[in-house]
């Protein structure tokens, strides 16, 4: 089935510009005002910090009986004071829920204006969101076309679905409002590389991107990308906290910047395991969208599978990710170990989304950059 053509409507392509261009702006906003949550929720992690050298200072003055020092009992007996060092638990593996380090307060900390900064950061957030899918919908309009055919507009619905997942766990309840900058400072970069590089008038597609297909296998992709994006910052946050648990169990003290922020995000068990369940709920979709990808170049080229670059490293993304979700139910590699395929997964999407398009050529060139 080959869809038919339209004209291409050039206000409307316009008004998609001016609005992708005032959702970057808004995007901006938003994220200065995650900038400010996390430095005026600072003051609290500051004074927690404080708090815990002065009083673990204050213990080490009091007079106490050294290890093994021998005193005298009541009785006249002899007994023995074993002083032992306060035992910190962590979780590096499979996120259980058992004994371990707690949450932390979040970005805004115990600060109130730093929590009102944050909810502002969330408002403008959704604003950003309205405005880019605005621009996503009347590029689409334009051509009366769904508004992925070619790199730009690949883009711009990969942003649009990294900010989509962070706000739909915010919409679940999840406490991830901490990860509002990180998924900021991604969707503007993709954003900014889409209209400053890999800009396209809206135009019609070449003949063999007017299937249906279109709609079925590529939007499959651009939802698990926008999902592994999410899933790539809370692992690189699990990795970072893992360490820094791992340096309080053995009894290092701390009071880095960095440490400053790493205390207020959720336990290292967490993160481990609010990023296997992102990448574990799109990997099925991804396997879906990889043999919808054969069907389709089964009807467009005559082949179900060419060993074509882009077909090439989406399957190696799929070995990836799926290396990734065994590992986490594998004696010797869960926890840091595991996490490391996920951010080689999370590389090989991109590499499979740009470095393809970009440097190699292939039956997929026609995307357009």
């Amino acid at each position: 089935m080959v869809l038919a053509a339209a004209p291409v409507d050039i206000n409307l392509a316009n008004i998609s510009n001016y609005l992708i261009y005032s959702a970057i702006a808004v995007y901006l906003l938003a994220m200065f005002a995650y900038c400010a949550e996390w430095a005026f929720g600072s003051r609290g992690a500051v004074a927690r910090l404080s708090a815990a050298h002065a009083s673990s200072a204050g213990a080490g003055s009091k007079t106490a009986a050294p290890q093994g020092q021998h005193v005298g009992g009541t009785d006249g007996a002899v007994s023995t004071l074993v002083r032992t060092a306060p035992v910190v638990v962590v979780n590096g593996g499979r996120g259980g829920r058992g004994t371990g380090p707690a949450d932390g307060p979040g970005a805004a900390g115990t600060d109130k204006q730093a929590d009102l900064l944050g909810r502002i950061a969330v408002s403008l957030t959704a604003l950003g969101f309205l405005l880019h899918a605005g621009s996503v919908l009347t590029r689409g309009l334009s051509v009366m076309r769904l508004p992925w055919g070619n790199m730009y507009e690949f883009s711009c619905v990969f942003a649009l679905t990294v900010v989509g997942a962070h706000l739909a766990l915010l919409a679940a309840g999840k406490n991830v409002r901490w990860l509002g900058l990180p998924i900021l400072i991604a969707a503007l970069l993709i954003l900014g590389l889409a209209v400053t590089v890999l800009y396209t008038a809206s135009e019609q597609l070449v003949p063999a991107l007017h299937s249906y297909w279109l709609g079925i296998h590529v939007s499959a992709m651009i939802i698990c990308a926008g999902v592994f994006c999410a899933g790539f910052a809370v692992t690189v946050s699990y990795l970072a906290q893992e360490s820094r648990e791992r340096r309080l169990a053995a009894g290092e003290k701390q009071g880095s910047r960095l440490d400053g922020i790493l205390e207020r995000l959720p336990a290292a068990a967490n993160l481990d395991r609010l990023s296997y369940r992102l990448n574990a709920v799109v990997f099925p979709l991804w396997t879906f969208a990889v043999i919808a990808g054969s069907i389709w170049a089964e009807k467009a080229w005559g082949r179900y599978w060419n060993w074509d670059p882009k077909e090439t490293w989406s399957f190696i993304t799929w070995i990836a990710y799926a290396g990734y979700l065994h590992a986490r139910s594998t004696a010797g590699w869960k926890g840091r170990k595991a996490a490391y395929l996920a951010l080689v997964g999370f590389a090989c999407v991109l590499f499979n989304f740009y470095g393809v398009n970009i440097f190699v050529t292939g039956k997929h060139s026609y995307a357009g950059v």
